[in-house]
């Protein structure tokens, strides 16, 4: 299979399970779990999911130790700032207002991108990105997203959160061509552990396992294995063989791949609208990947 097949498959199932992830995380938080007691447990699972599958088929190593600072950099951006601004958002405001906010993200990589990378900003690139918001934020019109006080601390941790998740996609570019990308991934995941810790360790020592329904353990298996060690795995493949700018536009086939997934499940209903409204989100991130060759 072409490598470039291979990017494309990885980032429809990093956005695949991100699409479930709003609704099923917030099944569990903040009844059940609190915010950073859920990024405790998401950290601690994946870094030990990360582990031995780096062990077992991997086994790279950082030959460089100047490059132990930007790998804990790594680990600020993309796994302990980015994860407690999302949940502890998540936790205040609604799943579709976080899912809109989150949009923000392609037009931010793209920015950085531009300046860290110096990465060339094609017509396509940008038209495409513009494209798919403008097919999402249709998509999701119909949704109950509104500002008021209650959800507005929410509102601003998610968007904090789309900036700097941003950042770590343009800035651990460069360590994933470098190494392994699951070698940076498990290092950017041991940093994340201790930085985590001082804030989820109280509120996991709350939780009452004993007492969790099913349904509860369900999601957070989902989102500790599927949600966070899977999509962190595929995203740096994708990292390793494609530009910041094409990772981060797939973020717009999430609430496609939502209101699919609420079809299927009898939960919603496709109406000439929505169906619109996917085919301009596909048609643009076609667009921002596209490449003559």
């Amino acid at each position: 299979m072409q490598t470039r097949l291979k990017v494309h498959l990885a980032l429809f199932a990093v956005s695949l399970l991100y699409a479930g992830t709003f609704t099923i995380a917030k099944l569990a938080m903040p009844l059940y779990i609190k915010p950073f007691a859920f990024i405790l447990m998401r950290v601690s699972v994946a870094m030990v999911c990360i582990y031995f599958f780096h062990r077992h088929f991997v086994k790279g190593v950082i030959k460089d130790k100047s490059d132990l600072w930007p790998l804990f950099v790594s680990a600020v951006f993309g796994v302990a700032g980015n994860m407690l601004l999302f949940f502890k958002g998540l936790s205040i405001t609604s799943p579709i207002n976080a899912s809109i906010l989150m949009l923000n993200t392609p037009i931010f990589v793209l920015v950085f991108a531009a300046i860290i990378l110096k990465e060339k900003l094609s017509v396509n690139k940008v038209l495409g990105i513009f494209i798919a918001a403008l097919g999402a934020l249709l998509l999701m019109s119909g949704g109950n997203f509104h500002f008021n006080q209650e959800t507005v601390w929410g509102d601003v941790f998610v968007t904090l959160n789309a900036i700097i998740y941003a950042f770590y996609l343009v800035y651990a570019k460069q360590l994933m061509v470098k190494y392994h990308p699951l070698t940076v991934t498990l290092y950017a995941f041991f940093f994340g552990f201790f930085l985590v810790l001082p804030f989820g360790l109280n509120q996991a020592l709350e939780i009452d396992f004993a007492n969790l329904p099913l349904n509860i353990w369900g999601a957070i298996a989902f989102v500790t294995i599927g949600a966070t060690f899977l999509t962190y795995v595929l995203n740096a493949y994708a990292l390793k063989h494609a530009s910041s700018s094409l990772v981060g536009s797939y973020i717009y086939l999430q609430p496609v791949l939502a209101t699919l997934i609420a079809v299927i499940s009898g939960k919603d209903f496709l109406s000439v609208e929505k169906f619109i409204s996917m085919l301009i989100v596909f048609a643009g991130v076609f667009l921002a990947a596209y490449k003559k060759n």
